[in-house]
Order: C-alpha cells, then sequence, then structure tokens
C-alpha cells in the first residue's frame, strides 16, 4: 500500500474502497469483509449511502484492529447546522461501531454547510475525529469555506475520472495542501470507458486491465482513489496496481481524455437541491 500525509500529519492510505449504492445490508457487510480480506484498509462510506451499519459490522468481524482502518463518513445535507450535524456524527460512529473516526466530510455545500463545518471542527478539536473535509466543493465554495473558519480542510473528495480530471479545482488543492480524492474513477462506465481503445492499449504494454491503468493514472498524482465493486474478483484486480509505472507519455496521453466537465451533475444546477432532499 502507498500512502499519503494530510495537512495535519494524519496519515491516509491512497487506495481504498468505496461502498456506495450498496444498499442491501447483508450485501455490504459481505462486500466489505471480502475487501478486508484482500488487503484494503481505508473505506469511504456516508450517512446518505444507508449502509454504515454493515460497513462496521464488517470491520468488527474481521477481528483486526481498529487503528489499522481508515473510516471515512459524511454528513448529509438534512443534517446540516452545528447541532444537527454534531449529533448525526456521534450517531454514524455507533453505527460504525468506533470511539473515533479517521475522516469526516461535508458531503454537499448546500443547507448550513457553515454550522456542519463547524460541528467537525469541534469533533475535530475534541479528538473523536482525526481529520475532516468537504466533498463535491468547487473553487469558489471551498476558497469560502476557507476563508471563514478556523482549520482547513485536510480532504476535499470530488468527481474525478479521465473524462473529467478537475484542473480548474487542482490550484487550490495544492495552494491550501488540500488533499484530492476521487469519486467515480471510472465514470461509473459512462462514455464506454471500459473499451476505450487508448486505454486498452496502454493496459495491454503492461498486461493490465483498463481499471488497473486508470487507478495508476490517478495514484501517481497522488490522487485518493475509492473504487467500488460487488465482485471478488475485481476487487482484486483494482488492488492490484503497485507492481508497475505508467510513463510520462502514458500520463500524457491519458490528460489529453479530459473533457473538463462532470459526467453525473452539476452543483449549479438550483434542482439539484430538491433531488437532494427528495
Amino acid at each position: 500500500m502507498e500512502y499519503v500525509n494530510l495537512h495535519n500529519g494524519v496519515v491516509m492510505p491512497k487506495l481504498g474502497f468505496g461502498v456506495y449504492q450498496i444498499k442491501d445490508l447483508e450485501e455490504c457487510e459481505r462486500v466489505v469483509f471480502d475487501a478486508i480480506q484482500i488487503g484494503y484498509r481505508l473505506f469511504d462510506t456516508a450517512q446518505r449511502y444507508h449502509n454504515e451499519e454493515a460497513v462496521g459490522n464488517a470491520i468488527l468481524k474481521s477481528k483486526i484492529p481498529r487503528e489499522e482502518f481508515f473510516i471515512t463518513t459524511k454528513v448529509w445535507v438534512d443534517s446540516s447546522g452545528e447541532e444537527l450535524a454534531y449529533a448525526s456524527v456521534l450517531e454514524s460512529m455507533k453505527k460504525l461501531k468506533t470511539d473515533y473516526l479517521d475522516l469526516v466530510l461535508i458531503h454537499q455545500p448546500f443547507g448550513d454547510y457553515y454550522g456542519s463545518y463547524r460541528a467537525i471542527e469541534k469533533l475535530y478539536q475534541e479528538g473523536k475525529v482525526k481529520a475532516i473535509g468537504v466533498s463535491n466543493f468547487y473553487p469558489d465554495r471551498l476558497v469560502d469555506l476557507i476563508t471563514f473558519h478556523k482549520i482547513i480542510p485536510m480532504v476535499n473528495q470530488v468527481e474525478t475520472h479521465p473524462f473529467y480530471q478537475q484542473e480548474e479545482l487542482k490550484p487550490y488543492l495544492k495552494q491550501y495542501h488540500i488533499q484530492h480524492e476521487s469519486w467515480g474513477p471510472f465514470a461509473e462506465g459512462k462514455n464506454d470507458i471500459f473499451e476505450n481503445p487508448l486505454l486498452k492499449q496502454i493496459g495491454e504494454k503492461y498486461q493490465k486491465s483498463v481499471a488497473q491503468v486508470i487507478l495508476k493514472f490517478f495514484l501517481q498524482q497522488n490522487i485518493v482513489v475509492i473504487p467500488k465493486t460487488v465482485h471478488l474478483s475485481r476487487m482484486k484486480e483494482n488492488f492490484d496496481v503497485f507492481d508497475f509505472s505508467l510513463s510520462e507519455e502514458d500520463m500524457k496521453q491519458i490528460k489529453s481524455m479530459d473533457q473538463k466537465k462532470g459526467l453525473f451533475y452539476s452543483l449549479q444546477d438550483p434542482s439539484l437541491l430538491d433531488r437532494f432532499l427528495n
């Protein structure tokens, strides 16, 4: 495993496992337990995913010491505000069966995210949370948050894949020493990404899959990735990415795939909040 150091000194694995859209709790527990056996230690969940209990059950079932894991959850929009967010994180800790969390993120820049951030600042200062950050914060919202709060976020988790590489955001992450974390590194299969001729050609050169090439592309840029799968073979494949390196030319070619816009939703869409709440 490779690691990054967050700006507060916390060490975070560069490759983790996401559980978005694994709604069946039995399946989620099985999948996370399988991932633990393979070697994954970073697990990314969220209040919105409704599967924190399953993640906690699998980690407890593994009998591996808690300190070997890096557990992330996120505060959802309907828990925004200082009091609600604070209480929601404590509830998440109960569901995850842990007395501390490694990373807590504000999931979306909607609602009283100022209050939510003050809540996780307080949890951080109390030692209940090792690191704090945000998710889906574009440069304007990110700088706004930083300007009016005491603690600079340690992580910004954003849509990042070969078709949307977040080049406009990167200078701000660098300026404030915020760790870039990718959700959706495979673009959830959009644009027929697994059949992309360039990615397949590069993969053939190293005898690696398209998925492995994509993960390596981001890992070599020190971007944390949290691919999700429910298939054991793909879990193993995604974890097997530390025995090769992409050339500078490979990296340049993949960077040329960037379309500079997201494939899922725009935070500037005023109807988005209604969709999130309903």
